[in-house]
């Protein structure tokens, strides 16, 4: 399980000193947690990825913010952590498959019009969590629906 992974990696972390990586994993495990408390149970795959993606997110727009505001240092600090996080998501999708997988779902929904894009998206998210920007796939689907 991909929870357990992220404990090890902070142990060896530990052990290694690396006290840039250390910070970051503990962020991610305090994420889990919380959304295990919230919840009362425990999160499984699916839902660290989308915790992963969730971060991954925060770290992009912060890093829009800091050089924007001329924080170069703290820029950096995120891109980091994305690196960091960025090991436990799977390998990306290419946009040619993304666009084929939207395609696919557009026609096994029977999508025709815009009110359909939920059943689009409902269909795309699991298949899609933690490998491809849902914002540009919603983009993409808006794109193939409007047309």
């Amino acid at each position: 399980m991909l929870k357990q992974q992220i404990q090890g990696d902070m142990k060896a972390a530990m052990k290694s000193g690396d006290k840039r990586t250390l910070g970051t994993i503990r962020l991610l495990l305090a994420a889990i947690k919380q959304i295990e408390v919230d919840s009362r149970t425990e999160v499984d795959d699916v839902q660290v990825l989308a915790i992963l993606d969730k971060m991954v997110k925060q770290r992009r727009d912060s890093i829009t913010q800091y050089e924007s505001a001329g924080r170069s240092e703290l820029a950096e600090q995120e891109l980091f952590e994305i690196g960091v996080l960025k090991e436990y998501l799977p390998q990306p999708l290419s946009d040619d498959e993304i666009a084929a997988m939207v395609t696919d779902a557009i026609a096994s929904c029977g999508a025709e019009t815009m009110r359909d894009m939920g059943k689009v998206m409902g269909q795309l998210k699991p298949k899609m969590q933690g490998r491809a920007d849902m914002g540009a796939v919603s983009a993409l689907i808006k794109q193939q629906l409007g047309s």
